[in-house]
C-alpha cells in the first residue's frame, strides 16, 4: 500500500445531482445513469480496479462476477494501490469501478466532514464527488477502520478506547500504511480529535502481514487495521472503541464513472449490494487470508452460492 505513483487525472468542480432514496442508499435520479448528463453504456465493458488489500480483491471479484452474470463483459485490474492512486485512475479513464467505502471516500475528498450517518454520508459523497464520477447505493456490509492494541498493551496501559491512547501520549510506536499517517482517520484525526501523539510512526502495510507481524512482535504498539480482518478475534487484539466517532460510517459502495452506469450495471450491483453481509464478506476475507485460496475463486464460488451468478 506504498506505491504513490499517480495514473493521472485530476479534479473537476463537483456537479449537484438531483437525490433519491433507495432501499441501500441514495444515488442519482438520472435515467441514463450519467449524473453529468450523458448516456451511460456498458456495452464495451467495465474494467474494475481494486486497492491491494484482499478484502478490496474480492469485492472487485465479486462485482465482475454479477456483471458477467448481467452480460457485461468485465477486466479486472486487482492491486493498483491505495485510494490516492485508484480513484485519479478511475477519474482519467484507466478504469470504470471501484469498490469503496464511504467514510473513507469522504474523508479523502473532504478531509475536515464530521458526517458520520450512512444516508447523509451518501449525499456528502454525491455532492463531493468531481463531475463524471458518482456513488451507487451503498450495500448491507460494512468494513472500518480500527485501531488495534495487544491484550497485554490494552492491559498495561489501561487501554480501552482511543480516548485513553492520550494518557500514554509520546509513549507507543503506531503502525499502519503511510498514507494512515496524514489522514484525517488516522495520525491527524487522532490528534486533533482524541489529543493523542504517538513516539513513531511506522510506515507498513495496509492491514496485512508487515503490520500486523509488527504488532505481534511488539515493534509497534497500535496498529490500524479493518473490522472485518479475522486476525483480530484469532488474536485477542483489542479494538479500542471510539467514543467521538472519529471513524464514520464504512458500508461497501460502489464508485463508478458516469459513462458506463447504466441500469444493467446499477442493478446488478444493487443485488449483491442488498446480499453480501458483513459477517460474510469477514469470512470470504478468511479463506484467502487463512486458506490460501485465490481471491477470484472465492467470489465466483460466493456468487453462485446466492444465487448472483449462474451455477
Amino acid at each position: 500500500m506504498n506505491r504513490r505513483t499517480v495514473l493521472g487525472g485530476l479534479f473537476a468542480v463537483a456537479s449537484v445531482p438531483v437525490l433519491s432514496a433507495c432501499a441501500s442508499g441514495v444515488t442519482s435520479l438520472d435515467g441514463g445513469g450519467s449524473a453529468g448528463g450523458g448516456s451511460a453504456s456498458s456495452k464495451n465493458g467495465v474494467t474494475i480496479g481494486t486497492a491491494n488489500f484482499t478484502e478490496n480483491q474480492v469485492l472487485g471479484y465479486l462485482y465482475a462476477a454479477v456483471l458477467e452474470t448481467a452480460g457485461v463483459k468485465v477486466k479486472v485490474r486487482p492491486n493498483l494501490g491505495t485510494r490516492e492512486i485508484v480513484f485519479p485512475a478511475l477519474k482519467s479513464g484507466d478504469i470504470d469501478l471501484l469498490p469503496e467505502y464511504q467514510g473513507s471516500l469522504l474523508t479523502y475528498l473532504q478531509p475536515k466532514s464530521k458526517v458520520a450517518e450512512a444516508g447523509a454520508m451518501q449525499n456528502a459523497l454525491t455532492l463531493a464527488l468531481p463531475s463524471g464520477l458518482q456513488v451507487l447505493p451503498y450495500g448491507v456490509a460494512e468494513d472500518a477502520d480500527c485501531f488495534v492494541v495487544t491484550r497485554a498493551t490494552a492491559k498495561k496501559y489501561g487501554l480501552t478506547s482511543l480516548a485513553d491512547l492520550k494518557k500514554v501520549n509520546g509513549q507507543l510506536v503506531i503502525g499502519a500504511s503511510a498514507e494512515v499517517k496524514t489522514r484525517q482517520v488516522g495520525v491527524v484525526g487522532l490528534k486533533d480529535v482524541y489529543g493523542v501523539e504517538f513516539k513513531e510512526f511506522k510506515s507498513l502495510d495496509s492491514d496485512g502481514p508487515l503490520v500486523k507481524g509488527a504488532l505481534k512482535k511488539g515493534d509497534v504498539d497500535v496498529a490500524n487495521l479493518f473490522t472485518t480482518d479475522t486476525d483480530i478475534k484469532a488474536n485477542d487484539w483489542v479494538v479500542l472503541t471510539d467514543p467521538k466517532t472519529l471513524i464514520p460510517s464504512q458500508h461497501i459502495v460502489p464508485l463508478i464513472a458516469d459513462r458506463v452506469a447504466d441500469s444493467t450495471v446499477r442493478k446488478a450491483l444493487a443485488r449483491l449490494g442488498n446480499v453480501l453481509t458483513t459477517a460474510q464478506l469477514t469470512e470470504l476475507n478468511r479463506q484467502v487470508d487463512k486458506d490460501k485460496k485465490d481471491p477470484e475463486d472465492v467470489a465466483n464460488a460466493y456468487a453462485k452460492q446466492h444465487g448472483l451468478a449462474k451455477g
